[in-house]
């Protein structure tokens, strides 16, 4: 007789083969029960559970993990061992982060505050995320993982694929836990969450690290969102029941179609069935998924919308959608782009047991200004972070959601290594900041082809990343506690170095004519006391007798002209503007008075001297002031290539500009740093909403003068 399966070998392949979120958890218990392993002894279970689980079946998986953990950059799992980190959400972006922060050592916790995983949503997958999850042994909990000829998942396939990993991992997940807050450290006990409900075990949870992944409503005190507003957008997702048919499987996937790429057949839409769209996207999955762009126009003809409002979220409300009309509108669509071809369309249901379509607005897109801060309170640091959805809200029709999602979770678990490795706070952040500074504009171009040599390490993913683009000094405003901020720079460190400034400037325009340095602003006014320090430094340059206190314009932009000739040092403000303006902005002079200083102290002053040694031939004829024109400069906008100040330059991508030209090509909308994608090959920037248009119209597109 052959010998009876054995009963662990039966609960690992019930466990891997579980398709609900509760069958996964009770079947991960029973397999824990019978192997005696204990899935809280973090440190040691996946050691304990790989040593009983002697099955052939896992052998591969545990192959691809270990070799995953091998990598230096979790020091064998000893990075992180004495962090505690709780994570907010069991969505793939969540999940995912859990993931890397077990395999840095850390004890894991993640609240989900839904039972079930039931969005049926589908996403595009990158390159670099399929690659990465076949390393982490997706195929052996999903066989069909991107077996089609277009590369996507269910979310809720790729969150039962990582939360199956997590659970191996060590990680506790607990389902049906909502995340009320944080409560501060009192007496011995460190940073807890208020739960609800109260009494579960995960309110007893200390830790020093909490990511939020919960989405764009789940976002702690301390963080700044800004939107980003373009023109009007209407997404409209549906999903519909795949019974997996001959037929079915017939029919051809749209990755992808706009408008602009194909306007024939967004013709015949239109004039045949009266459905107006901008772009319509088709994957097939556990569902039949269609994401599309709608046009209000057409929207309104169709009754979709009852009532036309400017105001979006009035336009959107659900008292002004006819569901029905949706439905029909959604499915005309659907039957019409795939030819007809899918047999019997049927919706599918959503998690609250209804239709699965729904209309959605793409025109105010949300992200983070930035991606950490650190909290203090009684002695005890946290380090607080986002991932997902709360950190950058993706535009779904450009399927960059789950990559760029993944991507910021590597990050973070970067910043968590840092973090137990005992880095300054402030060097954490400064270098979690100078990485987030990427994000927005990663794409599968501009990312590194090397995917095999993708880790946690920013350097690995970003080609020519710069770790230190943000220094820890501008990141003070995200240490959320006064002790830390003494640390590092104190309100008396500040005085003084504004003290040494001004001292400096009072000594070496001592003695002037009409000078007389009180502060760092109004004293500036006239000009004078620019020329004087000018004159201190270079006295062939200027012939001070020559100058009028009451000559403003003239006076400073001989200052200016001289400043920019000689080192290159970009003017405060026009020179008319000093006499104009009502009040000097002490920041901006402080700012262009220190490079001054640097320029005539330190850098230019040897090779100066050294010039007028080597080359005493040629006389240097002293300026006067001229009371005219402000022509003439070496720094252009490059947007409207006009006359460019450093108090109101901003720079993108090696370029200097006015800041208020910074605006996207196509919609005109204001862009902001980190938050829009440029095209190198046309020189354009664009907002999130329209980098799908810039990318597929190419040199066939705009044809504007200013770029």
């Amino acid at each position: 007789l052959a010998d009876p399966v054995d009963p662990s070998h039966a609960l690992f392949d019930r466990f891997v083969q579980a398709q609900t979120c509760k069958e996964t958890q009770q079947n991960f218990i029973e397999l824990c029960r019978h192997l005696e392993v204990e899935p809280r002894d973090y440190k040691h279970f996946y050691s304990k559970l790989k040593d009983r689980l002697n099955y052939w079946k896992a052998k591969d998986l545990w192959q691809k993990i270990d070799k995953r953990g091998a990598h230096p950059d979790y020091e064998q799992g000893q990075a992180c061992h004495q962090n505690k980190c709780l994570v907010l959400g069991a969505g793939p972006c969540g999940l995912r982060t859990a993931i890397e922060l077990a395999l840095l050592g850390a004890q894991v916790v993640v609240l989900e505050k839904r039972l079930s995983f039931t969005r049926n949503n589908v996403l595009h997958l990158w390159l670099y995320t399929i690659r990465d999850l076949l390393n982490l042994g997706a195929k052996k909990f999903y066989g069909r993982f991107c077996s089609g000829s277009i590369h996507h998942i269910s979310i809720r396939q790729l969150q039962l694929i990582l939360l199956k990993l997590a659970l191996i991992l060590g990680v506790e997940v607990h389902t049906g836990v909502t995340f009320e807050g944080l409560q501060e450290p009192s007496g011995s006990t460190g940073w807890r969450a208020q739960v609800s409900p109260a009494s579960h075990t995960a309110a007893a949870f200390e830790f020093d690290v909490f990511i939020s992944a919960g989405g764009g409503r789940c976002v702690p005190d301390g963080f700044k969102i800004k939107e980003l507003r373009g023109k009007l957008a209407i997404g409209i997702t549906a999903n519909f029941v795949n019974r997996h048919t001959k037929q079915e499987a017939q029919v051809q996937e749209i990755s992808g179609v706009a408008r602009i790429y194909n306007q024939q057949f967004f013709q015949a839409l239109q004039s045949e069935i009266g459905v107006d769209l901008e772009n319509i996207v088709y994957y097939k999955d556990d569902t039949h998924y269609f994401v599309m762009t709608a046009k209000k126009g057409s929207l309104l003809k169709k009754g979709v919308i009852k009532q036309d409002f400017s105001d979006v979220n009035q336009l959107l409300a659900p008292a002004n959608v006819n569901q029905e009309a949706l439905q029909k509108y959604a499915y005309e669509a659907a039957d019409f782009s795939t030819d007809h071809g899918l047999p019997d369309l049927e919706f599918a249901k959503n998690h609250a047991g209804h239709l699965d379509v729904a209309m959605f607005d793409f025109t105010c897109m949300q992200r983070a200004e930035n991606a950490s801060l650190v909290k203090e309170r009684k002695g005890k640091r946290l380090l607080i972070t986002l991932v997902g959805d709360s950190l950058v809200e993706p535009f779904w029709p450009l399927g960059t959601g789950i990559a760029r999602g993944f991507l910021a979770a590597f990050d973070t678990a970067w910043m968590v290594r840092s973090w137990g490795k005992g880095v300054p706070p402030l060097e954490v952040l400064a270098e979690r900041e100078s990485v987030y500074q990427l994000l927005s504009q990663t794409t599968p171009e501009n990312t590194s082809k090397n995917y095999a040599a993708y880790s946690i390490d920013p350097s690995t993913r970003y080609p020519n990343v710069n770790l230190s683009s943000i220094k820890p000094m501008q990141v003070k405003h995200a240490v959320l506690d006064a002790h830390l901020h003494r640390l590092y720079d104190t309100e008396d460190d500040s005085v003084r170095r504004l003290e040494d400034l001004l001292s400096w400037c009072q000594k070496n325009t001592a003695g002037y004519k009409h000078v007389k340095v009180k502060d760092l602003s109004e004293s500036w006014r006239s000009g004078m006391a620019l020329c004087a320090l000018i004159h201190n430094f270079r006295p062939e340059l200027i012939d001070m007798s020559c100058l009028d206190e009451y000559n403003i314009t003239g006076n400073n932009k001989l200052a200016f002209d001289l400043m920019e000739k000689e080192f290159g040092i970009t003017p405060v403000m026009r020179a008319r503007e000093m006499t104009t303006c009502g009040k000097i902005d002490q920041l901006s002079m402080v700012v262009y008075l220190t490079q001054i200083r640097t320029a005539l102290t330190e850098k230019h002053t040897p090779y100066l001297k050294l010039c007028l040694i080597v080359q005493p031939a040629a006389p240097v004829v002293p300026v006067v002031p001229m009371a005219s024109s402000e022509a003439g400069s070496s720094e252009l906008c490059y947007f409207c290539n006009k006359h460019l100040y450093v108090v109101e330059r901003g720079s993108a991508e090696g370029k200097f500009f006015h800041r208020s030209c910074f605006n996207c090509y196509q919609c005109g909308s204001t862009l902001r740093q980190g938050g829009y994608t440029f095209l190198s090959d046309t020189g354009r920037f664009y907002c999130e909403l329209h980098s799908a248009a810039e990318e597929e119209e190419g040199d066939e597109g705009h044809r504007g003068s200013q770029v």
